[in-house]
């Protein structure tokens, strides 16, 4: 997502929707009489333990690669 500017005073107005917004992946940068003075930006996700995501990755189906390779070329324009 792009980065956008809002004034404090939209910031103030329609401050659920500017974080609706941030929230959604985009950066926001707040000015003050056209001058920039805060930058809104998404939290990052914690990273998940080990354990989790081994616990995960046991669900997770085989993959043979020789006939992973062959969907890919049969769907892909090797051309491009």
């Amino acid at each position: 997502m792009g980065m956008s500017e809002v004034s404090i005073r939209e910031l103030r107005n329609h401050g659920g929707e500017v974080v609706d917004r941030v929230a959604s992946g985009e950066h926001v940068t707040v000015t003050r009489r056209g001058k920039r003075v805060a930058e809104l930006r998404p939290v990052r996700s914690a990273a998940l333990p080990i354990a989790e995501l081994m616990r995960r990755r046991a669900h997770l189906p085989l993959v043979n690669p020789a006939e992973l390779r062959s969907d890919l070329d049969a769907v892909i324009d090797a051309s491009l």
